[in-house]
């Protein structure tokens, strides 16, 4: 997607340790234009797919997955990164690795919020090495839900996340792929 390509060149910052700071337009201020552009790519590309439901994880994620969820005419669920007193008993968990933070969470949805009539499209902004996406999988699984497809923000080309969902037979959308990337500045999509 030419549109979310170009803002990332214009306003991306790269990190050590391959890090893409893109928190002036999508994880921490938030474009919503741009994610209502993005949202309509995904409906074009997921066209056809009987979605019922979209799911994200907590937090990065659900500001893109609640514009898509408009766009679809769908509810959003998110895996919640932690218990709190006011969540059900009943749920599904599995961990995942968090890349950005460099620790594992316990990652958490309510069994009434996610079915075995459930025709999922999960939604996120980043897709690295996938132990997210793996983790929601997981718990999509766990409910004997359907997965239709993922739809992705950026994903690292040069990390092994793209490969192991695809590998997998999952119709994985991603709008920009960062090929390679260094700290001058220098991006390259595929």
């Amino acid at each position: 997607m030419k549109m979310l390509e170009e803002r990332i060149r214009k306003d991306g910052i790269v990190r050590e340790g391959n890090v893409l700071k893109v928190d002036s337009f999508i994880n921490h201020q938030m474009d919503i234009g741009l994610f209502e552009e993005m949202a309509k790519e995904w409906k074009r590309l997921f066209a056809g797919k009987p979605i019922n439901k979209i799911l994200t994880i907590e937090a990065s994620g659900i500001g893109i997955a609640a514009i898509a969820a408009r766009e679809f005419g769908v509810p959003v669920v998110f895996a919640k990164k932690s218990m709190s007193i006011n969540l059900d008993q009943d749920n599904y968990r599995t961990q995942i690795q968090s890349y950005t933070h460099g620790k594992i969470y316990e990652v958490i949805v309510s069994k009434k919020f996610l079915t075995k009539e459930d025709h999922i499209l999960i939604i996120d902004d980043f897709l690295a090495n996938g132990c997210a996406l793996m983790g929601l999988l997981d718990l999509v699984r766990s409910a004997g839900a359907a997965v239709e497809g993922i739809g992705i923000a950026i994903e690292k080309g040069f990390q092994r996340g793209g490969e192991l969902i695809r590998k997998q037979g999952i119709q994985l959308e991603s709008l920009a792929i960062v090929e390679s990337m260094n700290e001058n500045g220098e991006i390259v999509f595929r």
